[in-house]
């Protein structure tokens, strides 16, 4: 059975670029986005450039003349509260982001988010009217040993775990293994 699913291709900037680079990225992306037919695209710039970014490409509420959208590399799963540098889902919000991504691997093994936390900020994200885009994968040590399977099925169950129907509908989860 085909899937009714648009493709979505995410750039994810990392740490990168200052805000001239990241604008002039943004407006050659959106330039050329309508040769990408039939598939959303999605800006990742770091959170400090998305206004800038948004900006970039005229994006007026969520969504931009060229179709290009924006995602926030990472959220904390509370709305406000005394978490000195982190980022809110209504901030994000706020700045036009259509997208999150939660779960990444770096998040996971540099900074030792666990799938309860993946999914605590996976239910704030949905809350807030944003798409999650939850990465899942294995380490090279884990797809040697034949346990890919087992480490990304463990990885979807705890990061949605709790999430209806609904819910997993608006959820995109991406294969991001650690090893490439």
């Amino acid at each position: 059975m085909p899937s009714s699913r648009t493709k979505i291709v995410a750039g994810n900037w990392k740490m990168n670029l200052d805000r001239a680079k990241a604008s002039e990225l943004a407006q050659a992306v959106a330039g050329r986005a309508k040769e990408a037919g039939g598939v959303e695209l999605v800006l990742c710039p770091p959170a400090l450039y998305v206004g800038a970014v948004g900006t970039a490409i005229g994006l007026s509420g969520n969504t931009s003349p060229s179709g290009v959208s924006i995602g926030a590399q990472n959220m904390h799963d509370k709305g406000s509260g005394a978490f000195t540098g982190e980022v809110a889902p209504p901030m994000l919000v706020d700045l036009g982001c259509r997208y999150v991504i939660l779960g990444h691997s770096e998040r996971r093994t540099l900074f030792g988010e666990t799938d309860a936390i993946v999914n605590a900020k996976t239910k704030a994200a949905l809350a807030a009217g944003l798409t999650p885009i939850v990465c899942v994968g294995e380490t090279l040590a884990e797809r040697e040993a034949g346990e890919t399977f087992g480490r990304v099925g463990a990885q979807i169950d705890g990061s949605l775990a709790g999430l209806d129907d609904a819910q997993l509908r608006e959820t995109v989860i991406a294969y991001e293994p650690v090893w490439a």
